[in-house]
C-alpha cells in the first residue's frame, strides 16, 4: 500500500531529520492529529504508544510517487523499523488520522515497538498535550 507518513516528531517541518529526509520528496504536508495514543519522550526523540485517549499532533506527509519506494525503506531505516522483529524501536502500523478539516485518511504511523511501549507505559514520561514541537 502507497500510504501517507503521519510524523510526529523529528520529521516534522523544523526538525532535524525533516530536511534530510523529506525535502525534494514529498508532495504535500498538512497538519494532522492521530488519537487513541500517547506521546512519551524518548532519548532524543519522541515515541507514539496506542494506549487510551490520547491524541498526538503531527503532519500528514505524502511522498512523490516517484520517491515514495526508496522513502519508505529509508524511513524504516531510521526508525530501526524491521518487520516481523519484536525488538524493533518502532512498528510501522497502518492507522487512521485527521486533517486540520476533518478528513480522516488511512496513513503509515511508526509507534512504539511492543519491548519500548511496554517499558514507557510503565514508567515513561508522557508529553503533555501530545505536540512534540511544543515541548521546547
Amino acid at each position: 500500500m502507497r500510504l501517507p507518513f503521519f510524523v510526529y516528531g523529528t520529521l516534522r517541518p523544523g526538525e532535524h531529520n525533516h530536511d534530510l529526509f523529506l525535502r525534494g520528496r514529498v508532495r504535500s504536508e498538512e497538519p494532522g492529529l492521530l488519537t487513541g495514543a500517547v506521546l512519551y519522550a524518548g532519548p532524543g526523540y519522541p515515541y507514539a504508544v496506542e494506549q487510551g485517549r490520547g491524541t498526538v499532533s503531527g503532519e500528514i506527509v505524502t511522498a512523490l510517487p516517484e520517491a515514495y519506494p526508496e522513502l519508505l525503506a529509508d524511513l524504516d531505516r531510521l526508525e530501526e523499523y524491521v518487520p516481523g522483529d519484536p525488538r524493533s524501536l518502532y512498528e510501522r502500523v497502518d492507522r487512521e488520522v485527521t486533517t486540520a478539516d476533518g478528513r480522516t485518511v488511512r496513513a503509515w504511523v511508526y509507534v512504539a515497538g511492543p519491548v519500548v511501549a511496554a517499558r514507557l507505559r510503565a514508567d515513561g514520561r508522557p508529553i503533555e498535550g501530545g505536540d512534540w514541537l511544543a515541548r521546547r
